[in-house]
């Protein structure tokens, strides 16, 4: 009998779920505009402001986790809520909640992860900095190769333990997107 993903342990999770890391596919971008266009299809009533690919699958030159990382902006008018219930609904878990942001995933089962794996960042328009980074890695490519050798020398150190993993790139990408937001301010 399959254990039910949500009576696990994290750390049964990180061992279910390891981080791994792949040459970039070009069919991640066709993945996020599938997603996107069924998210538009879902939340169409709602005031969704903007939907964004985000993350190093964004980033056509480097290795990735093969998990699509989807930013999705809403209005400070809308409800955090009605979108959390529409996104849930239609088969996102919902896997952590603070103020003013709410993070999913799709693509995790009871046996591994699925053929496409999904990450949604939830935020209210303007909480945007992985836009920031996103972009200036896409502009600096020498930066870009920083970030995938940080990454790939990280990979098996933190393979079953993922926010040591997050924490440990931490610092690389809040010195960029600080630069990034510097160097395009108002682009968002």
């Amino acid at each position: 009998m399959e254990k039910d993903l949500s009576k696990m342990s994290l750390e049964e999770l990180w061992q279910l779920f390891p981080i791994f890391l792949t040459e970039h596919q070009t069919v991640w971008s066709e993945w996020f505009e599938e997603e996107k266009s069924w998210l538009k299809s879902i939340l169409q009533e709602r005031r969704t402001i903007r939907i964004s690919h985000i993350g190093s699958t964004s980033v056509g030159t480097i290795w990735a986790k093969p998990i699509i990382d989807i930013l999705i902006e809403i209005s400070a008018d809308c409800s955090m809520e009605e979108i959390k219930t529409a996104l849930v609904d239609n088969g996102y878990i919902c896997m952590s909640r603070e103020e003013g942001r709410v993070s999913f995933n799709k693509g995790y089962t009871p046996n591994g992860f699925a053929k496409k794996v999904y990450h949604i960042h939830l935020r209210y328009v303007g909480d945007n900095d992985e836009l920031y980074f996103r972009d200036y890695l896409l502009e600096n490519q020498n930066v870009a190769k920083e970030y995938e050798k940080l990454k790939l020398r990280l990979w098996k150190e933190y393979e079953h333990n993922w926010d040591g993993y997050t924490n440990a790139k931490t610092g690389f990408i809040d010195r960029y997107t600080q630069a990034a937001k510097k160097e395009y301010a108002g682009r968002y």
